[in-house]
């Protein structure tokens, strides 16, 4: 398996840093082993000592994310019509497809902007957004906004840590990830609350039709 904490901190002060950013960042759209944070944290880190670029690192890792956010919506597209069928009207399954299907449509951009910085939950939203076939340009729009805000976030966290640490890279790296990790789960945090406020189990249940058979 490769290394890519090690592979990244090799690269630095070289573009192939920015190539191992984009590759690090795609694969992990769609792969969760794949640790795309603290590579990019790191390379935050050493931006603040002037060894990488900043910009390009947001604008490199924007990218991977942004094209690999459209293989789990496609493989969604690709499946989604054969899964319908599956979903008999009436069932608890087809009425929780339905109701996702609804939430998008109300709220999508909360959705996949939240989802971005849940390592879980954005395989998820992205296939799930496939799969309910949401419109492609609306799609677009939401994860190259997502994508956008979750690299600036990502790096800057290791930027600050580097800027304030800048004679302890490891402190910096440390601090970081860990300035990562609490950002992330303030956003949990406030989705389950968001999510709470709209009693989603609840309307999707509701959603069955009485004597209707589920799957």
């Amino acid at each position: 398996m490769i290394d890519w904490l090690e592979l990244a901190e090799s690269a630095i002060a070289s573009p192939w840093l920015y190539a191992v950013l984009i590759a690090v960042s795609f694969l992990d759209s769609f792969l969760p082993l794949i640790p795309s944070e603290p590579v990019v944290i790191v390379a935050g880190v050493y931006a603040a000592t002037g060894q990488t670029d900043i910009v390009f690192v947001v604008a490199a890792t924007t990218l991977g994310a942004l094209l690999g956010d459209l293989v789990p919506y496609a493989v969604g597209r690709l499946l989604g019509v054969r899964i319908l069928k599956r979903l008999p009207p009436g069932s608890k399954r087809r009425a929780a497809h339905d109701w996702f299907t609804r939430e998008l449509d109300a709220r999508g951009g909360f959705i996949l902007v939240t989802t971005r910085f849940i390592p879980v939950g954005r395989y998820l939203a992205t296939l799930s957004t496939g799969l309910v076939r949401y419109p492609l340009g609306k799609y677009l729009l939401f994860i190259a906004f997502a994508t956008a805000t979750w690299s600036a976030y990502t790096a800057l966290t290791g930027y600050f840590g580097g800027v304030v640490f800048q004679e302890n890279t490891p402190l910096a790296i440390a601090v970081g990830v860990g300035l990562a990790f609490v950002v992330t789960g303030v956003i949990e945090g406030l989705r389950r609350i968001h999510r709470g406020k709209a009693d989603a189990p609840k309307t999707a249940h509701d959603l069955q039709p009485e004597g209707g058979s589920g799957l």
